[in-house]
């Protein structure tokens, strides 16, 4: 099976009111930071062909400024919005990307804490970058994003399976 990478991120910051929480959009520094982690990823040489993308207003704004961030060599990614991924546990964000199609080799999840928080505690085999784990463990704001390695289906992912490559919190 070809190596894999996920990429997890929390959305970018965004404005404390909006007509209901679902439809809240980024704070102006939201913006910036967003654009911040794609550049990072764009250096960092990650280049997705998914995005699973929480269907609220602050994680898709997140998503087109991650992309227009990353430049042109990510034009070509496609994004599935999903509302189920905005109140997702753990557990259910992790069923949604065990559901990607393994012709996926490289995906980008943006959604929600707690959930983001735990799901890449739960994904990390404990055997990765060290400098990456001890960031993980400050906590995990808005931009914050973490990439992973995994050899295997994305039906397969379990908890505990994926290497900690990488960690970056965005800031513009």
């Amino acid at each position: 099976m070809l190596p894999r990478t996920l990429v997890v991120m929390r959305h970018a910051k965004a404005e404390q009111a909006g007509p209901s929480d679902y439809e809240r959009p980024l704070a102006a520094r939201g913006h910036d930071d967003a654009a911040a982690v794609g550049a990072w990823l764009a250096d960092q040489g990650v280049v997705p062909d998914h995005a699973l993308v929480s269907g609220a207003l602050r994680t898709r704004e997140t998503w087109e400024h991650v992309r227009r961030g990353a430049g042109e060599a990510w034009r070509e990614c496609e994004s599935s919005p999903d509302r189920g991924l905005y109140a997702a546990d753990v557990d259910t964000a992790l069923d949604l990307v065990r559901l990607v199609d393994d012709a996926h080799e490289t995906l980008l999840v943006i959604a929600h804490n707690p959930t983001v928080a735990y799901l890449v505690q739960v994904l990390d085999d404990g055997e990765g970058d060290v400098e990456a784990g001890s960031a993980l463990a400050l906590g995990y704001p808005t931009s914050a994003t973490t990439v992973f390695t995994w050899s295997g289906s994305w039906a397969d992912l379990a908890p505990g399976s994926a290497r900690l490559v990488a960690h970056h919190v965005g800031r513009g």
